[in-house]
């Protein structure tokens, strides 16, 4: 790839990081990330050595409740976490399993502290710079719902409280 490429490339990703508030149990997140079965099912060939590759539903929740969360089939893929460090880093992406090119591909981490869980990272939107500008009206708010959905569950799972379906999110931009 060529300097060009890259730069060309980086001008077309947006960037993403949102913030959950949640009381986070190291032992029950290690836990969570070890045995992904509350993401969704394991799907094989995995991206790369250390990775893992699951087949799951990203939810775009609709915010009054009137009608059932938007489900949009996806492969997530996890990397190797990064236990030792404060807060713990697990390298994460996703991309649609179907309509690939209609959907957003998105590549970073997620950090686990004590006070919560934070995505941060870029995502492409489909269309290249035409999708730039859908972003700025629409699809950079259905980014932002969706993350904060799967912080939820990681919290779930990763939580003091077991079984908490919301602790209260902070969704926040860079």
């Amino acid at each position: 790839m060529t300097d060009a490429t890259i730069a060309e490339v980086a001008d077309q990703a947006v960037s993403l990081f949102v913030f959950y508030r949640a009381d986070i149990d190291d032992d029950r997140a290690r836990a969570a990330f070890a045995d992904l079965e509350w993401l969704g099912r394991p799907v094989d060939p995995a991206p790369a050595a250390g990775w893992r590759r699951i087949a799951t539903d990203l939810e775009l929740p609709i915010r009054d409740g009137s009608q059932p969360a938007v489900r949009k089939a996806a492969f997530v893929d996890i990397g190797p976490a990064r236990w030792w460090d404060e807060p713990m880093r697990i390298p994460i992406a996703w991309r649609s399993a179907s309509l690939s090119p209609l959907f957003p591909v998105f590549a970073g981490h997620v950090e686990i502290g004590r006070r919560g869980l934070t995505l941060v990272g870029r995502y492409a939107p489909p269309f290249g710079r035409f999708g730039l500008l859908i972003d700025q009206g629409l699809l950079h708010f259905v980014a932002r719902r969706t993350a904060r959905a799967l912080l939820t569950r990681v919290a779930a799972a990763s939580s003091r409280e077991s079984g908490t379906e919301d602790l209260g999110a902070i969704v926040s931009e860079r």
